[in-house]
């Protein structure tokens, strides 16, 4: 007997449950368990590692059978000093990165001595309708150093609506000889109605030396 069953034989027709919807047995008498969705669970769909790589491009699997995507950095390190780590978006599968964008970047920063600590818009660092990169992530070279986050990106295969993206980066930053702790927030949209089906992430000066980045379709 699967549990629909058994809960359904126990209710009455206004949908409430009789004296005998739960008993004893109500629990021990099921074989089964009808399937249901779970709904914000994540798919794993791709993992790229870079190695010197100028740029990661996922240019399949970004279509219409999820409503959204995740993609996840894992120890994302630079070959140079003082880079930022970027996204572009494309919407003919990766010949072009040139989606138009406008956005808006928070960040916050803790140095290691406590010698400051701040939170505060970056006017440098945002764009407005513009199809440059978007930076997401301050990275460092050190060997120790590296960064992490997440991007999400929602309903990249819509042909009615703009396409928003939120993504997060935390990075290890040497700076003025200083190691501080270095976060951006980022959120804005791409403003086209073509399907998005392709996005690339590149350093905007050297290569991504090392590096993992997951995508992943949400359930």
């Amino acid at each position: 007997m699967s549990i629909a069953l058994s809960i359904g034989n126990n209710l009455t027709t206004g949908g409430v449950f009789t004296a005998d919807a739960v008993n004893n047995t109500s629990v021990t008498n099921v074989t089964d368990f009808a399937s249901v969705p779970a709904g914000g669970a994540l798919k794993l769909l791709s993992t790229q590692t870079a190695s010197a790589s100028a740029s990661i491009s996922f240019t399949t699997g970004i279509d219409s059978t999820y409503d959204s995507y995740v993609f996840k950095f894992i120890n994302i390190h630079p070959s140079n000093a003082g880079t930022n780590f970027r996204v572009n978006f494309s919407t003919d599968g990766g010949t072009n990165y040139n989606v138009t964008k406008t956005t808006n970047v928070f960040a916050s920063q803790h140095f290691e001595n406590d010698s400051s600590a701040s939170l505060s818009y970056q006017a440098g660092q945002d764009l407005a309708q513009s199809t440059n990169p978007q930076m997401f992530m301050v990275l460092d070279n050190a060997n120790d150093s590296g960064g992490a986050g997440e991007l999400f990106l929602f309903n990249p295969s819509s042909t009615t609506f703009a396409k928003h993206f939120i993504a997060k980066g935390t990075g290890f930053v040497v700076d003025g000889g200083n190691p501080k702790e270095y976060d951006m927030y980022v959120a804005g949209y791409g403003n086209t109605t073509s399907a998005i089906d392709a996005v690339q992430f590149s350093m905007a000066t050297g290569n991504i030396d090392d590096g993992i980045i997951k995508m992943y379709g949400v359930v």
